[in-house]
């Protein structure tokens, strides 16, 4: 009866169809026939009071009544929370009011609500959407509601709701399985247990083309097609659907309602502008819940080849917002009232010791990420958060077992790729302490598959790229390294360890003899805001600094600097020793010519 009723449409060639994204609400009553057998009368004047009820509810939310079929009723809602609450609170309602009847005499509706883009044909719907909410009411129990995933994804955590996965299910005149969602419409009984993490979320509102040439529009679609693309392979990253963003092309939203509409912290949005040869994309990030600016920025290009334009401007602007997200997160985590932290805000807060990391920051951050694992077991970015902190631990020898120590972070770091094996960061993390471990126990190779696999995750990572440079450089392969870490640079070139790009330059440069090279990007690391002599990464530039002097001839500015870093760390000489790096002898031969003795 579905099909008859809503599958077909007017054809009129004169007049295209309109097209538009609803949140589609059907419902009918369950046993209706069965109903009407037992007491015409009675029934049929329930239902008159039921769709009354359903009708002044629906109305009352902003919706739109489509179409009476007996005993259902189609409707359509702007914004899908809006009708999942209206749904919630009827069946709540129909509830209290059937208490005192008979369970065999209840009138009790099913719903069933999908959101999809339909047709609009002089005010009502038509299209598979129509037919997918209808099937999904039949899957629904009687006083129940159906939802399909889009529209859960919109709601778990935004109403007083449980959603429950009911997995896949084939239903009549649809070609693929629906998979359906059962709506719990008790209110949530808050006590002691804490929730799994809520990921961060993300929409990308279509790019706005503020060209005269309408043929500019594709362009800027595409952009706003690939960038959700490319933010999708953030694995920690929630990235809301382009058929829900591209609602909101041609309008000027508040990005504060635009959020809670959608249930995201964060909004890009962006603009495109060709003139003559020349093109400008701009883009901002927007925290949701405040307005505010988190990053902006504008890149000016030539339009030669308008696919490849693509392509370069897509991975710069993926590449830039996951440092500025992190940043975001993290400053968040710290804001949070410790009464409300759960596991993905211990994450945050252990890896704030991780950025400039000591003894004491280390040992805190490992406990943190413990503490989160302890609320979530599965989180994988907590158990990269664990393999980072012991390598590091293991790497500058403040561990009474060193080897042992890096054979747990090595197993930490796999069980997050295991747990997170469509997440970048899991593969970074793993492979940045294979190449820990590599530099002082050997087998730095080992590093290299990992990290290739993360790029091929996501290529857009500053930060898989900045490491498989750093490793690429350690075994020999400077030249290769140098273009991934450069390719980091350009991708985050304000990201909060930015400073390690440079340090990887400084030993890339210094591997391939280019002193005059390595100096310069010592400077600049030496220099960086972020960077620190007092670093436990000391090696990354301040030693190639001096080795780099003094194989320049520059020997008494090589001394100099070199006494001072002795003061700093005393042990130097067996820190330096004890890398396993293609640019070793070279290395240790600069540092001897500097004074540093017994090495």
């Amino acid at each position: 009866m579905i099909m008859k009723i809503y599958a077909w449409g007017r054809h009129m060639a004169d007049q295209p169809y309109q097209r538009k994204l609803a949140a589609i609400f059907y419902a009918d009553v369950a046993g209706y026939s069965r109903l009407t057998g037992l007491d015409e009368d009675a029934t049929h004047e329930a239902l008159r009071s039921g769709l009354s009820t359903l009708t002044r509810a629906i109305e009352g939310r902003g919706g739109k009544v489509n179409h009476y079929a007996g005993d259902a009723i189609l409707a359509e809602f702007g914004s899908v929370v809006g009708c999942v609450e209206m749904a919630v609170e009827v069946q709540r309602r129909f509830r209290d009011e059937n208490r005192d009847i008979p369970e065999d005499q209840r009138l009790l509706f099913r719903i069933g609500i999908h959101m999809s883009e339909v047709i609009d044909d002089d005010g009502e719907i038509y299209g598979d959407g129509v037919n997918i909410a209808a099937r999904l009411e039949s899957l629904a129990e009687p006083g129940g509601i159906c939802l399909t995933g889009i529209v859960a994804d919109q709601v778990r955590h935004r109403l007083d709701i449980t959603v429950e996965d009911m997995g896949e299910h084939r239903v009549k005149n649809i070609e693929l399985p629906i998979r359906a969602y059962r709506v719990g419409i008790e209110p949530i009984k808050t006590g002691s247990s804490v929730a799994a993490p809520e990921k961060p979320a993300i929409a990308v509102l279509p790019f706005d083309n503020l060209s005269s040439d309408l043929e500019q529009e594709y362009f800027s679609d595409g952009i706003t097609e690939d960038i959700i693309t490319a933010l999708s392979r953030i694995g920690w990253l929630q990235v809301t659907a382009r058929n829900s963003t591209f609602s909101y092309k041609g309008q000027s939203p508040d990005l504060r309602d635009v959020a809670k509409d959608l249930n995201v912290r964060y909004v890009l949005e962006g603009s495109v502008r060709k003139a003559g040869d020349r093109l400008r994309i701009s883009a901002q990030l927007i925290d949701g819940s405040t307005g505010s600016h988190i990053w902006a920025e504008s890149y000016d290009r030539n339009l030669i080849d308008i696919f490849d334009l693509q392509d370069e401007i897509t991975g710069t602007v993926a590449g830039a917002i996951e440092p500025e997200l992190t940043r975001a997160e993290r400053e968040r985590s710290i804001r949070k009232h410790p009464a409300n932290i759960d596991a993905w805000d211990l994450y945050q807060r252990g890896m704030q010791g991780l950025v400039r990391p000591t003894p004491e920051s280390l040992a805190k951050s490992e406990d943190l990420f413990r503490q989160s694992i302890s609320l979530d077991p599965n989180l994988p970015q907590a158990h990269t958060g664990v393999s980072r902190a012991l390598g590091m631990q293991a790497y500058t020898n403040i561990t009474e077992n060193r080897s042992a120590t890096f054979d747990e972070a090595i197993a930490e770091g796999r069980r997050a790729v295991e747990l997170g094996h469509d997440d970048v960061n899991t593969y970074w993390g793993l492979g940045a302490v294979l190449v820990m471990q590599g530099c002082i126990l050997g087998r730095l190779e080992q590093a290299l598959p990992v990290l290739e696999q993360g790029l091929a995750v996501n290529p857009n990572s500053a930060s898989i790229r900045s490491t498989l440079g750093r490793a690429l450089v350690y075994v020999g392969r400077a030249n290769e390294g140098i273009k991934h870490i450069e390719a980091a640079m350009r991708l985050s070139p304000r990201d909060i360890l930015a400073h390690q790009f440079l340090d990887a330059l400084v030993i890339a440069h210094f591997s391939l003899g280019d002193y005059d090279r390595a100096l310069e990007m010592s400077t600049k690391a030496r220099n960086f805001e972020g960077s620190a002599t007092g670093s436990s990464q000391i090696f990354h530039f301040a030693a190639v600094r001096i080795a780099a002097l003094a194989h320049l001839g520059q020997v008494e500015d090589a001394r100099a600097e070199c006494e001072a870093l002795q003061a700093a760390y005393p042990d130097l000489a067996n820190i330096i020793g004890d890398y396993r790096i293609s640019c070793q002898e070279d290395l240790i031969d600069g540092l001897r010519k500097a004074g540093l003795e017994d090495i």
